[in-house]
């Protein structure tokens, strides 16, 4: 009878050895998982001064925290409350577990857990949380493996990276920063007592839907501090009433949304782990411009809303505000409500630029020799378009014409009949090379193109016209200024730009483009205690609206119109419709940046003279007009 009962015994013992060898078997490479920990992490994206634009993620949003940089009351809090013997067990603690299997006997079913830190780590990352002996065996032969290959700061800090901590933080980074907008080293004991009491049941304890029962919950993980004597009693009394402020966002914290579309349009090409490789990108923008910006434009939009009642459902704007010198895009809105629609009008639209790329027109003209006193014929002719097969008669604005005049007066008005006559002198094909040489595409090779029949949109138009802004070196648009990777490796980005005129060619196009503020088309752009330059452009049937401005540090586009191409109301010109909000951010900005130039600088080698009682500017290369043209009087005027 001996002899088979301890054959059975060793038959138990062989069967419960082969099935154990057999569990490790299968579970034995998982704890790699753990330890060559990689979770997928956030990608967050900040403003130029380090504000958080918004958060990029799949399915978990996590920022990661190292070790080193988790506050020791943190930890002291969580082993408290959690695993007391954490650093003195190897990865389970016997006595806890025969404590637990009592009373789950007693009572015939699981009641009671006795998961150390590292079985709570193993069962959130390896397995599932059903309550059946053979997940409580492998988690507990996972929780020896890791134990034995990581120390206790590495599981602790794979622990705090891993669980979830409610409201869709994982990870107690993640959680700090949403629940408190704080860093880790910035909160104080009660926050951190909220935090360390989540993962035991971060539905029930989310301080964002249940405040009472999170705050009972961190109240015994400081009774529980109280009592190992962690925190002494003037501690523990001083923080238990305590109520921290806490803030109920949405995940992605997402403060300017056309901003973050392009930049995931620009990155995600190279990037294809962007929602998940844990990036830090910096952008150009400044948030408080941004917010200035869509305000600028919805203070244009709503007066257009009440002068025309009935106006088209469809009318949208945009805006992109850069610095001259270096192309930084500091602000960009595609449109009056991204809630409504997320087209981002400010880079996927393509509308003409009407009037607004006379100026472009006009410096060929200044290279070329003319000056701003030039006369120029402003008379009505009849052009044959052998494309429609159709005679085309242009007319300007205001129906009238004034035989001739300067070339200052003609852009400064806008005059259609008088920037033809001059595509017409200059050439259109070397109109039409030099458009093409700056960057513009699909230019129509026809005289129309003096009208700005083309499409283009303000992204690209604002890099055109730091032509004039940045006196002759066209800037191209820099958003991203820096990646950095999870590993703290950095990809920077400078601004770049191609020199197209010289500068004192180009400040003679400023000077006009001041006129045009000062006395011309763009008066409603005005600004008091700055100089202001820029122009308006308006297409036929008031199609598209147009203000392309600039003062001498910060260029601003603007654009309004109709999302289905129709016309807006008769009169909502460039002048009327966007020019003001022009003015309306300009205005504001000198209330945030009072320090900026106000003054545009006049380069080396630009000299006045005056012509019939003017004074104009000119160069060796636009040089005043010819000596028999002027009266001996001017002559005595000319000023070098």
């Amino acid at each position: 009878m001996l002899k088979y009962i301890i054959s059975f015994f060793m038959l138990t013992i062989i069967g419960v050895s082969v099935f154990l060898i057999k569990i490790y078997s299968d579970i034995r490479f998982d704890a790699y998982k753990i330890i060559n920990y990689s979770p997928n992490l956030t990608t967050r994206i900040y403003d130029k001064n380090g504000k958080l634009l918004a958060n990029i993620f799949d399915k978990q949003n996590r920022v990661y925290v190292k070790y080193k940089d988790i506050p020791p009351m943190v930890i002291e809090s969580l082993v408290a409350i959690e695993d007391t013997l954490f650093f003195e067990h190897s990865g389970i603690n016997m006595e806890a577990i025969f404590r637990a299997a009592i009373k789950d006997i007693k009572a015939m079913k699981f009641v009671e857990g006795a998961s150390t830190l590292t079985q709570q780590l193993i069962k959130d990352t390896l397995l599932t949380r059903n309550k059946t002996i053979i997940r409580k065996l492998k988690e507990a032969m996972l929780a020896i493996r890791v134990d034995s290959m990581l120390s206790k700061e590495e599981i602790i800090e794979r622990y705090l990276n891993q669980v979830y901590f409610g409201h869709g933080y994982y990870g107690i980074k993640t959680a700090s920063l949403g629940y408190f907008h704080k860093q880790l080293d910035e909160l104080d004991l009660k926050e951190i007592a909220i935090l360390v009491g989540l993962p035991k049941a971060p539905s029930a304890y989310n301080p964002t839907r249940h405040l009472d029962l999170s705050l009972a919950r961190a109240n015994m993980v400081l009774n529980r501090l109280y009592k190992l004597g962690w925190i002494d009693k003037k501690q523990y009394m001083k923080t238990l009433d305590e109520r921290p402020i806490i803030f109920d966002d949405t995940l992605t914290r997402n403060q300017a949304p056309y901003i973050i579309d392009e930049v995931i349009k620009k990155v995600g090409k190279k990037y294809h782990d962007l929602k998940t490789g844990g990036y830090k990108i910096y952008l150009s923008v400044d948030l408080k411009l941004q917010n200035l910006a869509k305000k600028a434009l919805k203070y244009s939009y709503k007066n257009i809303i009440k002068r025309d009642n009935d106006i088209n459902s469809t009318l949208n704007g945009a805006m992109i505000v850069m610095d001259n010198h270096t192309g930084k895009i500091l602000a960009m809105v595609g449109g009056v409500d991204y809630k409504k629609s997320s087209f981002n009008r400010a880079t996927q639209s393509k509308r003409q630029p009407g009037s607004s790329i006379k100026p472009f027109i006009y410096q060929l003209a200044l290279n070329s020799g003319y000056n701003e006193a030039t006369k120029i014929p402003d008379i009505s002719r009849v052009y044959f378009d052998k494309q429609n097969d159709k005679e085309w008669t242009p007319r300007n604005y205001e129906n009238n014409f004034e035989g001739l005049i300067t070339l200052e007066d003609a852009l400064v008005h806008s005059r259609n009949l008088a920037t033809i006559n001059l595509v017409n002198s200059l050439g259109l094909e070397n109109v039409y090379k030099s458009l093409k040489f700056i960057g513009f595409k699909d230019v129509p090779y026809d005289l129309s193109i003096s009208l700005g029949s083309f499409g283009v949109s303000p992204y690209e138009f604002a890099s055109k016209y730091t032509l004039f802004s940045n006196y002759g070196t066209m800037m191209k648009p820099l958003l991203i200024t820096k990646i950095v990777n999870r590993f703290g490796e950095i990809e920077s980005f400078e601004p770049q730009g191609k020199l197209i005129n010289e500068p004192k060619q180009a400040f003679l196009i400023i000077d006009i483009l001041k006129n045009v503020v000062l006395r011309g088309t763009g008066r409603n752009a005005k600004v008091q205690g700055i100089e202001t330059a820029g122009k308006t452009g308006t297409t036929n049937n008031f199609i598209d609206a147009w203000f392309c401005g600039f003062t001498p540090q910060i260029e601003v586009i603007t654009w309004f119109g109709n999302d289905d191409n129709t016309p807006m109301k008769r009169r909502e010109t460039g002048g009327r419709a966007a020019a003001p909000a022009f003015k309306y951010f300009v205005e504001n900005y000198l209330k945030l940046h009072p320090e900026t130039k106000r003054k545009f600088d006049i380069p080396k080698g630009v000299h006045k003279f005056i012509f019939n009682g003017r004074t104009y500017y000119y160069t060796d290369i636009s040089k005043p007009p010819v000596q028999n043209s002027i009266s001996q009087d001017e002559k005595s005027k000319l000023i070098f």
